[in-house]
């Protein structure tokens, strides 16, 4: 006997969809965009708890800086790669619907003769405008972002921030700070290296100081020396002298209760070397420790590569092998000056510090003690 079929049998399944996510609410949304010397940076976030939750994001290298050195103003080939970037940028923040935004421009846009007239262009070419920040919200927007990395054991902070054209050291003491209410401190910076009175504990910046020398600037000064080595070392030598003015230069600092925060590109790809990664993974490189032995170990192996096989390096990649060894030479100097047995790597900066410093003036992240 043929079984029969039963009732329904070979019509389609009922489609049950699962829900689709909620888009964020545009008025909850914020944008922060970093043009540097060397990259176009931007994320488009929401505030959540303390923190944020990233929604969008753009990174691409422009190299705007290109030729500054030797010329003064922005090429015409430069600023035409970052215009196209920003074009993109526009149309995410477009997608999005976002209405909070910060967009800046850093060394770059300062130092060159016809900065002001090409953020003229970008507003023209693209709708966005952009603001050319001073050296000292850029060093305390680069220290805010790396708040979260804040130990509470830490009582001297130095911040390190190593762009394409210049370089942002800050100098924090925190021993006046509880210890569990020192990243907090930090972030509360916000409002300013010398903020007004407040009921929370305050972090003392002791000093800070912007070197007109970064990964691609500080490279261009010794581009005409052949020799791998010398070329190092006289890049390293020259960055030193130029912190003769900062406070701290002439002190020894104690291992003991001290940290340094590195935020680059240069950290980061130093830190994916140490761990030996063939594909970078933010998620093991931002917020690890090194010592200064340690990072001496990858610079020297660096050195020893040489530029052929810093070329060929996995873990440096084609789009740094041209700058890590400028990067590695200002760092090197800061370790020769202040060792220690903490430095964390932070891959995060003035994108963050934006967002940052934008949801904390709206009262939008939380902050209270635990």
């Amino acid at each position: 006997m043929t079984p029969k079929r039963p009732g329904g049998a070979g019509a389609f399944p009922k489609a049950v969809e699962s829900p689709a996510p909620e888009p964020p609410d545009p008025a909850t949304l914020y944008a922060a965009l970093d043009l540097g010397t060397n990259s176009c940076r931007m994320l488009i976030a929401q505030p959540r708890g303390s923190q944020f939750h990233v929604v969008d994001s753009f990174s691409k290298s422009v190299q705007l800086g290109q030729g500054l050195e030797q010329t003064g103003r922005l090429s015409r080939a430069s600023m035409a790669r970052t215009v196209q970037a920003l074009r993109i940028c526009q149309q995410k923040i477009r997608r999005h619907g976002v209405k909070r935004m910060r967009l800046v421009a850093t060394e770059a846009c300062r130092r060159a003769a016809n900065g002001a007239e090409f953020l003229a262009t970008i507003k023209r070419e693209t709708g966005l405008q952009l603001e050319t920040i001073k050296p000292e919200e850029e060093a305390r927007l680069a220290v805010i972002s790396c708040a979260p990395l804040v130990s509470t054991r830490t009582e001297q902070l130095l911040v390190v921030d190593i762009g394409g054209g210049s370089t942002e050291l800050v100098w924090i003491d925190l021993t006046a700070v509880a210890p569990r209410d020192r990243p907090r401190a930090i972030m509360r910076l916000h409002a300013g290296f010398h903020p007004p009175a407040s009921p929370f504990p305050v972090a003392r910046v002791v000093d800070w100081i912007s070197v007109p020398l970064g990964v691609a600037t500080l490279r261009d000064q010794f581009n005409d020396v052949e020799d791998d080595g010398a070329r190092f070392a006289l890049m390293s030598w020259f960055f030193e002298e130029h912190l003769a003015e900062f406070t701290p230069y002439k002190d020894v600092q104690a291992r003991e209760g001290f940290q340094i925060v590195g935020t680059s590109g240069t950290v980061t790809t130093v830190a994916a070397s140490h761990l030996g990664l063939k594909r970078y993974d933010r998620t093991k490189v931002d917020g690890l420790r090194m010592t200064s032995d340690q990072i001496d170990t990858v610079i020297r192996n660096y050195l020893d590569l040489g530029p052929k096989g810093r070329i060929d390096d996995p873990r440096i990649g084609h789009d740094r092998h041209a700058l890590i060894m400028s990067g590695a030479a200002i760092l090197q100097a800061l370790l020769r000056l202040w060792p220690t047995d903490r430095l964390s790597v932070a891959d995060r900066g003035l994108r963050e510090g934006l967002l940052y410093a934008q949801m904390s003036a709206d009262g939008v992240l939380e902050d209270r003690p635990d």
